[in-house]
């Protein structure tokens, strides 16, 4: 995840042993207002908007680890914190750099002791 595209990763199935890619968001980039008020207004909506895209891919998640490059992670953690639906669920984060779908595949199989 980053501050503009996240890929969410879940089990294939109910026994939450295979990994699979279930969705690519991609955020809306922010064009820049002469005024520096209307400009944060603007990050924070389309911010907003871009996490709420995310979670609806999340619904039944127990679970959630975020990895990225930047601090849009620790963003979304607070976000997620702030939320009812996953004031329960419990979110790791980890730094690392952009990767494949196939390396975050195997990334989160190792996080999550599964087979590769």
């Amino acid at each position: 995840m980053d501050s503009h595209h996240a890929t969410i990763a879940g089990p294939s199935n109910n026994d939450n042993t295979d990994l699979v890619i279930l969705a690519q968001v991609n955020g809306e980039e922010v064009t820049r207002s002469s005024s520096d008020k209307n400009s944060n207004n603007a990050e924070k909506m389309v911010q907003a908007k871009f996490f709420k895209e995310i979670c609806t891919h999340l619904v039944n998640a127990t679970n959630i680890h975020i990895t990225g490059t930047g601090q849009a992670q620790e963003q979304f953690i607070h976000y997620l914190a702030d939320t009812p639906q996953f004031k329960q669920t419990k979110t790791e984060e980890s730094t690392s750099n952009k990767m494949s779908d196939e390396k975050l595949l195997v990334f989160l199989a190792e996080k999550m002791n599964l087979p590769a």
